[in-house]
């Protein structure tokens, strides 16, 4: 699952090799803010070069924003350097992807308004195919060993699946995700909230490394720029729309995750959460989801399931089969007619069962030559056999 990388905006003079739409969108990656809606109906309406336009004359005010913000758009505009950022990218190996690009992925599109003006792509592989077959996986930072341990199972399981892993970057749950889906060799999308030039958490550098090498780091920011909070949650619509579903490992009830979810949700795509403990307060967040439309998943096969193609089914899920099992009806009534402790006679056991007397005694040889019951002067009783297996049923119960 490699597929080429479009070369965009590698080699060469950089705006030559992204012509005017693409460099008009690098520069606006400078001055919008992700997620900026009106901005994106802009550029719907008026195209990406004529926002620019605008922008670097500073006039006329489009309608529907306000004089203090526009001029904010306008100071940011003047020292944009669209070009300067395309050196900087392809000098770190990072090319940049926007909308009716050969590798810009189409379910972005279901954002609206609201989808990123372009995408910074740091690694080999293209996004747009590694995205038709993705899932997102997010999760709290602050995870717990389990919530570590089922994130890094899933992700593997996935990944040998032929899954993509896709999700943030971050500590916790995510950077499970990431290092279980390369531990089973498999392929791992991490997407930042910052310039994917610049790794962040400082912690996680030798991953989100591993991952472009490897996989592939995706950001809406131009090189150099840091993340804040309110580009976290923006980060998040992005890793909901990319994917065909998203993984709720861990989440509290105030968890970033959460809006995750909710946008997978908002955009008809499938939302999953892991059961945790019902005390436990990083998994409220999910327990509420789950109560929603959220499915239960446990393990990669049942995410596959309800994410993947006609046929991939999990398998079905039931208890050891015991040999008592494989024993036809009419003989498990009357090894169940019998008592667990001492002895009882044909009839009594006729009765329990209920059947006909010789019936019950052509069961009970049945049985006798099986290993269950024992006949004791003239009464049957159960096997030490049979009582281990009468309690394993109990049990199990």
């Amino acid at each position: 699952m490699t597929g080429g990388a479009s070369g965009s905006a590698l080699g060469g003079d950089s705006g030559a090799q992204v012509g005017a739409e693409g460099l008009a969108r690098v520069f606006l990656t400078r001055v919008v803010e992700p997620g900026d809606e009106v901005a994106g109906r802009w550029i719907r309406e008026r195209g990406a070069p004529e926002v620019v336009r605008r922008l670097r004359d500073g006039g006329p005010m489009p309608t529907g924003v306000t004089a203090t913000r526009w001029a904010g758009l306008c100071a940011r505009a003047a020292r944009a350097e669209p070009e300067r950022d395309l050196a900087v990218a392809r000098a770190a190996g990072v090319r940049f992807v926007w909308p009716g690009e050969p590798e810009w992925p189409g379910q972005l599109d279901d954002l609206g308004d609201a989808r990123p003006t372009g995408l910074w792509v740091r690694g080999r592989p293209s996004l747009r195919m590694w995205a038709l077959r993705s899932v997102a996986m997010v999760g709290a930072r602050a995870c717990t060993e389990y919530g570590a341990h089922m994130a890094a199972m899933l992700a593997a399981g996935l990944a040998e699946r032929g899954w993509v892993v896709v999700s943030g970057g971050a500590y916790g749950v995510d950077g499970a995700a990431h290092r279980g889906a390369l531990s089973a060799g498999g392929a791992t999308v991490a997407v930042l909230a910052c310039g994917v030039d610049r790794p962040y958490p400082r912690g996680h550098t030798q991953l989100i490394t591993r991952i472009s090498e490897q996989g592939l780091v995706v950001g809406e920011l131009p090189p150099g720029d840091h993340p804040t909070p309110s580009r976290f949650v923006m980060r998040n619509r992005v890793i909901a729309a990319l994917t065909r579903g998203t993984v709720v490992v861990e989440a509290a009830h105030r968890s970033g995750s959460l809006v995750t979810a909710r946008v997978a949700q908002r955009l008809g795509r499938f939302t999953m959460g892991v059961p945790g403990p019902a005390t436990g307060g990083l998994s409220a967040g999910v327990h509420e989801l789950l109560r929603g439309e959220a499915t239960l998943v446990t393990d990669a096969a049942e995410i596959a399931e309800l994410v993947g193609d006609m046929g991939e089914l999990a398998p079905d899920r039931r208890g050891p089969v015991l040999p008592r099992d494989l024993l036809e009806p009419a003989a498990q009534r009357v090894l169940a007619a019998l008592p667990a402790r001492g002895t009882a006679t044909v009839d009594d056991i006729a009765r329990g069962a209920p059947t006909a007397r010789d019936d019950a005694v052509a069961r009970l040889y049945e049985l006798r030559s099986l290993g269950y019951v024992e006949r004791h002067d003239d009464g049957w009783k159960l096997t030490r056999q049979a009582m281990i297996s009468v309690r394993s049923r109990q049990d199990g119960c």
